[in-house]
């Protein structure tokens, strides 16, 4: 106390003021922060995309898929972890929307070891192959997270 007895005033004041101006700019932030969802901004800047093939490749079967991921870390699924997810690859379907649980069947292929090449045993034909990033629980991370290709299988 003999400390603070020996600040002049103004000196006390002005620290005061400084403390109260951080806690407030703390508090903000984490307002924003719930605001948004609790996701941090990698996320946002985050994108999914493959590596070997594009709209209009003529392919053959087993269809060799290489998937891509910048701003994300691939993480094999169990765990939720901020900033880390899985691949997913929907046959002829588009993107799922945020939160939604990817299902496991024909048509919804699961990389939850955190895979991020597979084999694709296709007919021939054209298909839409949508590459979706999920987090740890298989919870989409929605459109911002996704890339879509239409190749043909000869």
């Amino acid at each position: 106390m003999t400390i603070l007895k020996a600040i002049h005033p103004s000196v006390l004041n002005s620290a005061l003021r400084r403390a109260l101006s951080i806690s407030v700019v703390a508090l903000l932030i984490g307002v924003v922060t719930v605001a948004c969802g609790g996701r941090d901004t990698g996320e946002a800047e985050a994108e999914v995309f493959f590596k070997n093939l594009k709209t209009g490749d003529f392919v053959s079967s087993p269809v060799k898929v290489e998937m891509g991921v910048r701003g994300m870390t691939v993480q094999p699924a169990g765990e939720v972890v901020a900033g880390t997810g899985h691949h997913h690859i929907l046959i002829n379907r588009g993107s799922m929307s945020s939160g939604a649980i990817i299902p496991n069947d024909e048509t919804h292929r699961h990389y939850g070891k955190g895979q991020t090449e597979a084999e694709l045993e296709l007919e021939p034909g054209e298909y839409r192959l949508t590459l979706q990033f999920a987090n740890g629980a298989h919870e989409s991370y929605g459109e911002a997270l996704s890339a879509s290709v239409v190749i043909t299988v000869e």
